[in-house]
């Protein structure tokens, strides 16, 4: 399939030959929302911890003999009924992960990328020009070309762009190699700045 190469503004320019197979893929929103769902759980800490009375410290002295004293045997005061001592059923550390193979995941890629690009939500452009890193710059060519809620996908870092995008609301720049279904589904419009980002692109989706 045949994309064209605009600026900014949306005036067209080359055209960049793409992979039917990656960029027309059948949209699959279960295994959309399988792939996003199994990146989020991943994303969750699991740190909530506690002990039990074998990893409290202390207590392995017996704190009074056994018999003879009129109170209940002890072994230990690190034993869940004294004060200091561990938690009957505590909460341990776990993870979330869901296993997702690569197979699907590049699958879901395929598929919210082609659904874009037939949404016409998703365009290629020459390259974002801004001559310092001031979002008043970045601000002025957004609002030019109708863009508010915009994700820009770019192969090397362009410091520029990300330090003018840093205090925009819904713009954020992201390197093509750590390009994600949740940062994609989280903007209305995707702009992979230079041909050879969306050959990148192309190349990790086959």
């Amino acid at each position: 399939m045949d994309l064209s190469i605009s600026n900014l503004d949306g005036a067209s320019g080359e055209t960049l030959n793409l992979d039917e197979a990656v960029f027309s893929a059948e949209f699959k929103e279960s295994l959309i929302h399988q792939v996003v769902t199994a990146f989020m759980a991943g994303a969750r800490s699991g740190t909530s911890a506690q002990k039990n009375r074998a990893a409290v410290r202390g207590g392995s002295k017996k704190p009074w003999r056994q018999k003879g004293t009129g109170r209940a045997r002890a072994g230990t005061i690190r034993s869940p009924i004294f004060r200091g001592g561990g938690n009957i059923f505590p909460s341990a550390t776990r993870s979330y992960e869901q296993k997702v193979n690569r197979k699907m995941y590049r699958g879901a890629m395929r598929s919210i990328v082609s659904e874009l690009i037939r949404q016409d939500r998703l365009r290629v452009v020459d390259s974002v020009d801004l001559d310092a890193p001031k979002t008043r710059l970045l601000e002025k060519k957004l609002v030019s070309s109708g863009l508010a809620d915009v994700l820009f996908v770019v192969s090397d870092e362009l410091q520029n762009l990300e330090l003018a995008a840093r205090n925009l609301i819904k713009v954020d720049v992201v390197q093509a190699s750590k390009l994600n279904p949740l940062n994609i589904l989280q903007h209305e419009n995707v702009v992979v700045v230079g041909a050879e980002t969306m050959k990148k692109i192309e190349g990790a989706l086959r």
